[in-house]
């Protein structure tokens, strides 16, 4: 088979799981918030998020380097994957482990600090199987990552369905999660047999060779954690006053957040497919089809980010009572904010991976640790104050300092300047839908499906009255 067939596969196959897997995980999330209510969901939230804080760290950017490790010329392939795996295995139990014992000096329930111990194993399998799937990805073998994401997904969503139905609450949802990732795990484990000999090695000479190659990514992603997690973690525990409860907070910020994760799987899987041609052509040093693809990849991700962040505008209560349930139609006017902050992750995630293509990963940690020093202290003035609120706009603050910083280094070293026709065009497409939807939204016939399509019908008419593209560039597109 040929490569350019090979790689045309795998990306469909990825696109085709994603889509199934979100469709699962959407499914789960609306039993789970139905389940566990406001204040369940926010135990739920809070042991989820507080232990993405040691699977993070725990991560050491190894995730990344292992395909660069696994990519490199003459590569002993069973040597350097045990290692990885082997550094891998050592850092989530050193990490992992300490979780448990940190949450007992927070002021959370028993409840929490329980499912902190219990969840830590689904945490544990997910670290194991981020190194395997590096090996599909050498192997040009998605189709393997797929499956068993897509099982570990469906294992998820029947556990969930039998601990509701058993009314286990929030113990018996852990447990099926931890269940899904092990499963998950399983299957990448036997599948990596066909390409691999696996076994864990212990070699400190390889293993400094490791870090010194991680280390600039380890810093990275945890400086990218402070600002990404930290709005929920401080809501969890800081003191203000709050009419439904700190618990219940965290539950319908935790709801919103959970369809802002959804929408922002889009722009990094399409910028993952994207980035390896970008990464040929400055390697080639063919500029001018580098500004051309990052031009196109960029106008692609402005049309998709901006009628997602002015539609939520008007439907954002509904969405969240279809989503979690007529109890987290409260969670609407944090989605309304958040969505803004998922527009900044859109526009400037293409930048971000250019960053990686052209070689420049250091350049950004500065831009990183600003922005998580003055994240935090943004959250620690707002949250006492505003609650969910002042923690959405920091939220805003932080993506968007993000990908400004991520656009200037980019400029910096290739004097790339995006061509702003097509963004002021599908502003302009998005004004028309929103006086579209402001229209139906004072009629008897705002209900969701009914704005929806109306939406999508006006934005993609502007967009064609408006020449902002032609069928032979869709067609040259679909045809790439």
């Amino acid at each position: 088979m040929r490569l350019s067939t090979k790689v045309a596969i795998n990306t469909l196959v990825q696109i085709i799981s994603k889509g199934l897997a979100t469709v699962l995980g959407l499914a789960a999330i609306a039993i789970i918030t139905r389940q566990l209510g406001q204040n369940g969901f926010g135990e739920y939230t809070t042991i989820i998020t507080f232990l993405s804080f040691f699977g993070i760290i725990a991560d050491l950017g190894l995730t990344l380097v292992t395909t660069q490790i696994l990519s490199e010329p003459d590569v002993k392939q069973d040597e350097a994957l045990g290692n990885l795996l082997g550094l891998r295995l050592v850092s989530a139990l050193l990490f992992l482990g300490l979780a448990p014992v940190a949450v007992i000096f927070f002021p959370y329930s028993d409840q929490v600090k329980a499912g902190v111990a219990l969840t830590a194993l689904s945490f544990f399998f997910i670290a194991l199987n981020q190194i395997l799937v590096a090996l599909f990805q050498k192997n040009l073998r998605m189709d393997k990552v797929s499956i068993a994401e897509v099982s570990s997904r469906i294992v998820l969503l029947f556990g969930i369905i039998i601990s509701a139905n058993l009314d286990w609450g929030l113990y018996g949802i852990l447990g099926a999660t931890v269940f899904s990732s092990f499963s998950s795990f399983a299957l990448h484990l036997a599948f990596s047999r066909r390409f691999a000999r696996i076994r864990l090695k212990f070699d400190p000479d390889y293993w400094r060779m490791i870090m010194r190659k991680s280390w600039p990514l380890a810093l990275t992603i945890a400086l990218n954690l402070i600002y990404l997690k930290s709005d929920t973690l401080f809501l969890s525990f800081l003191p203000r006053n709050s009419e439904i409860g700190i618990v219940a907070e965290v539950g319908v910020y935790g709801a919103a957040y959970k369809v802002i994760d959804v929408l922002i799987t889009l722009p990094f899987m399409f910028a993952g497919i994207i980035l390896p041609i970008l990464s040929k052509r400055w390697q080639e040093n063919s500029k001018k089809q580098f500004f051309s693809i990052l031009q196109k990849s960029f106008d692609v991700l402005v049309l998709a980010a901006l009628p997602l962040a002015v539609g939520t505008q008007f439907v954002a209560a509904e969405t969240m009572s279809l989503v979690a349930g007529q109890d987290f139609a409260v969670s609407g006017p944090v989605l309304r904010i958040l969505i803004w902050a998922a527009t900044a992750i859109f526009l400037g995630n293409m930048f971000a991976h250019a960053i990686i293509a052209i070689g420049k990963q250091k350049d950004i940690i500065k831009a990183y640790f600003f922005v998580a020093i003055s994240s935090v202290l943004g959250y620690l003035l707002a949250i006492p104050h505003f609650s969910y609120s002042g923690a959405a706009w920091v939220t805003i603050y932080s993506e968007t300092a993000i990908a400004l910083a991520s656009y200037y280094i980019v400029w910096k070293n290739t004097r790339f300047c995006p061509d702003m026709r097509v963004f002021f065009k599908s502003a302009f497409a998005c004004a028309l839908m929103a006086v579209a939807l402001f229209i139906l939204r004072h009629t008897q016939t705002d209900t969701l499906p009914i704005m929806f399509v109306s939406a999508i019908s006006v934005y993609t008419i502007s967009l064609y009255a408006l020449k902002t593209f032609d069928r032979k560039e869709i067609m040259d597109i679909l045809n790439k």
